[in-house]
């Protein structure tokens, strides 16, 4: 035996690298304990409850420390611009700054095409939110503004709710620009309001979690569909093309269609204005990256595109000779503050939570990405705060929904920026160009905003490499990625997020009700466990099931676990089962008979005629509710005069086993549930898990539930006995006549003893050594000095007592005479 266990040992080593088979021989250990069940588990590590703390009673003292506290958690400025180094970052974050700033211009002005407003306003919304967000925000180093994205959402509410149809004017039918524009300024302002205020209630909900049903697939599937949507939306500013205005499903679709339709009609000189732009752009890009190492900062490429084209168009006069639509107009000066109008609240409230939870999952993934980078921490619940009173304050100050750039944080990091003093230099910048400078750009051409918004999509429009990623690695994200992007091309940016969610949670619910089903065995020489299916030298231990389920057994899955596990293992529960009970019918019928006959012989022996009520149900009837108790009996048989009987001797006597009906055995006598993948339990869990434990002892299979963990065994407690978590002790023995009645006599009961209630003759106590209820138990009962031959009999404990209900045959036989008998088999379940 130890030459084999040591050849075995050495061969599994031989099968392991020599770094691992050394480190092996190096920590060769062995480990001992007792077995114990979760009461003695309990007991010996003191196991207590968990002190509950109720914060919320924090929330409303008041106190000057806790003011001050509430002060410098929401106002984050408050505590590190006192601290902040001059002399190490000030340098860097004025050359980040402007960096950022000459990236914010021509963005602003773009996206604000994006959103269909005047670009003055793409202008507004690069000053008013970057500085809320300088005095709240926690993340050093994202550059809050415009973004393409949230422009495109914003643009697409406001041509549905005020489409260029609804200001025609005229004879010729013109669009009054100056109505339209009015009302979308005061849509756009409005939802940035109503997106404010969802923001910042869920942050101080503390709902920042939100985020986390939006996955990376769902997000990046989004944002590429965004993009494209972005890109369709600037081909009428390329091509000189006037297109009218689309939402809703299929918009996009009809929109290519009216542009292909369009194309001879399109403006030379814009097309013209626009490749050339582009090829510029690309060409600066490549070169910032060429050159960066050795720039202080990256060469403004949108700037001098901007400037540059500004200059000719005016020189040249693109819009007089060549039709090139320019900007026009740009207004020096702020704007006064105005009221959002709660008239339209009803038709932008869904817009307003979609923007709101697609703009603040954009920019916390983006700061965690930088404060991993950085080594700091950002509070999801303080960014939604900060972000929703950047568009608060800023849809007062006439400005639409704003979220994060990529593009500019990216620059404002590598430009030297250490703090958001960065962010408030670029919105100074900004606010000077409002002031001073904006109309100088009047004669700007769209089509070069529209190159620069396009030639910036590239990095979006990259994450379609994710396709043949996603195939090789994991085919379910990769369906939440398609999925989510044809859903948004195809329905719209609100409706294809809202499938988007929808899709990704089912399929958590689909991949939890079909989880990988495993019968474990021990692998040789080891302690381990493994999948028999995947592993070939791994073994079951012999008479004993282990099955294992990747996913956690809950309302949705509980019927597949059940089924599973019976095809698993092999036997046919159902039909053993149902073979057995009609058995069991065929006995009472056949006990009916001979207690009828045992009547008449009893009456006519003693020359009266005795009236027994008989109740010939054994069993309750069966209902839905599994936790009901069911009383099973099976038709006892006279036996010949003897005393003594063991315990296989019983089972045969009572004839209830499944040998003794001629049915298959199972070829296990243990069933072991691994249920660590168990995170929580439900009531259709636990009634599973009663149902499994009640099938399987019919058909004489122990059932154990092994690695739970805290949170499961808990709920599980009140509805199973403690004993069904672990390992039972053995079935007790049989005693004889002789010791039960010593046992009477002295007034002390052993194990396996069972006693006559003084009360009622038809019920008995039960005695263990543990004091543990005996359940289903199997007892021997005779009449002590009595020739009166043994009468085996199985009975079912009531609920809350220790005590089993025998038949009353036994009362009929034995009226007058205490009982004594000896348990011959018990077993312990959830019922």
């Amino acid at each position: 035996m130890g030459q084999s266990e040591a050849s075995g040992r050495r061969d599994t080593q031989a099968l392991l690298p020599v770094t691992q088979a050394m480190e092996l021989r190096n920590r060769d250990y062995h480990v001992e304990r007792p077995l114990m069940n979760q009461q003695q588990l309990e007991e010996l590590g003191h196991r207590t409850s968990a002190t509950r703390t109720y914060q919320w009673r924090t929330w409303f003292q008041c106190s000057r420390a806790r003011a001050r506290a509430l002060l410098f958690q929401y106002v984050p400025v408050l505590s590190w611009l006192p601290r902040y180094p001059l002399r190490d970052w000030l340098l860097g974050d004025l050359l980040a700054g402007l960096s950022v700033a000459i990236m914010q211009l021509p963005q602003g002005l773009a996206y604000a095409l994006l959103a269909g407003l005047p670009p003055v306003f793409g202008l507004y919304s690069s000053f008013y939110p970057v500085f809320v967000y300088f005095l709240f925000g926690t993340s050093r180093h994202i550059s809050v503004g415009t973004f393409a994205v949230m422009s495109v959402m914003v643009g697409s509410v406001t041509e549905s709710l005020a489409p260029d149809e609804n200001f025609l004017q005229g004879v010729n039918a013109t669009v009054d620009e100056v109505a339209r524009d009015h009302f979308r300024v005061q849509l756009a302002s409005t939802l940035s309001v109503l997106v404010g205020l969802f923001q910042v209630g869920l942050g101080l909900v503390r709902f920042g979690f939100v985020v986390t049903y939006l996955s990376e697939p769902l997000v990046r599937g989004y944002t590429t569909a965004a993009s494209v949507q972005v890109f369709v939306s600037q081909l009428k500013y390329v091509f000189g093309l006037q297109l009218s205005s689309r939402s809703g499903p299929l918009s996009l679709i009809y929109t290519v269609l009216e542009v292909c339709s369009l194309l001879p009609q399109s403006v030379v000189g814009a097309v013209v204005t626009a490749l050339v732009s582009g090829v510029v752009l690309v060409l600066l890009k490549l070169l910032n990256d060429k050159l960066h190492r050795y720039l202080p900062m990256p060469i403004p490429g949108e700037l001098l595109t901007l400037i540059g084209a500004t200059g000719i168009s005016y020189g040249v006069g693109l819009k007089s000779r060549f039709g090139v639509d320019v900007v026009g107009d740009i207004p020096a000066g702020l704007v006064p503050p105005a009221a959002p109008s709660p008239q339209l609240f009803a038709s932008l409230v869904g817009y307003a939570f979609t923007i709101a939870v697609v703009g603040f999952a954009i920019a916390i993934s983006l700061g965690k990405i930088f404060a991993l980078r950085h080594g700091y921490r950002v509070d999801s619940n303080k960014e939604l705060v900060a972000l929703g009173l950047s568009n608060l304050i800023g849809g007062i100050f006439q400005c639409f929904p704003v979220s994060c750039s990529m593009s500019r944080s990216l620059v404002q990091e590598g430009s030297g920026g250490n703090t958001q003093v960065a962010g408030a230099v670029s919105s100074l910048f900004i606010l000077i160009i409002i002031v001073k400078l904006g109309e100088l750009f009047r004669d700007l051409p769209k089509a070069v905003l529209a190159a620069a918004i396009i030639v910036n999509l590239k990095g979006m429009l990259k994450q379609f490499t994710d396709i043949p990623s996603l195939w090789k690695s994991n085919r379910m994200d990769l369906l939440i990625w398609l999925v989510t992007f044809v859903a948004t091309i195809l329905l719209n940016l609100d409706i294809g997020l809202a499938i988007a969610v929808v899709f990704s949670l089912l399929l958590v619910v689909f991949r939890t009700q079909l989880p990988r089903y495993s019968v474990l065995g021990q692998v040789p020489d080891t302690d381990i466990y493994q999948d028999v299916a995947e592993y070939s030298e791994a073994r079951e231990v012999p008479g004993v099931k282990v099955f294992r389920s990747s996913a956690t057994l809950y309302f949705a899955n509980a019927e597949l676990y059940s089924d599973a596990l019976k095809k698993r293992c092999g036997v046919d529960v159902d039909h053993l089962i149902s073979k057995k009970k009609k058995w069991l019918r065929k006995q009472e019928q056949k006990l009916k008979r001979m207690q009828k006959t045992l009547q008449k012989q009893i009456a006519a022996s003693e020359g009266t005629s005795v009236s027994v009520q008989v109740n010939t149900n054994i069993r309750d009837m069966e209902s839905n509710n599994v936790d009901d108790s069911k009383a099973r009996a099976s038709a006892g048989k006279e036996l010949e005069d003897t005393t003594g009987s063991g315990q296989e001797d019983a089972k045969a006597a009572n004839g209830s086993t499944l040998k003794a009906l001629g049915l298959p055995q199972p070829h296990f006598h243990s069933l072991v549930l691994d249920l660590g993948a168990l995170s929580f339990v439900d009531t259709v869990c636990i009634k599973s898990l009663k149902n499994i434990f009640r099938d399987f002892r019919e058909i004489e299979v122990e059932v154990y539930m092994a690695a739970c963990h805290a949170p499961a065994v808990q709920p599980c407690q009140p509805c199973f006995d403690n004993q069904t978590l672990t390992v039972p002790p053995p079935c007790l023995p049989l005693l004889t006549s002789g010791g039960c009645d010593q046992a009477l006599v002295r007034n002390s009961l052993p194990p396996g003893c069972l006693q006559t209630s003084p009360r009622s003759p038809l019920h008995i106590h039960t005695h263990t050594a543990q004091g543990w209820r005996s359940w289903n138990s199997q007892v021997q009962c005779h009449r002590p000095g009595s020739g009166m031959g043994h009468w085996s009999q199985t009975g079912t404990g009531w609920a809350g007592e220790r005590s089993m209900f025998l038949a009353p045959e036994i009362k009929t036989c034995l009226p007058t005479t205490r009982l004594c008998c000896a348990l011959v088999g018990a077993w312990w379940s959830g019922q």
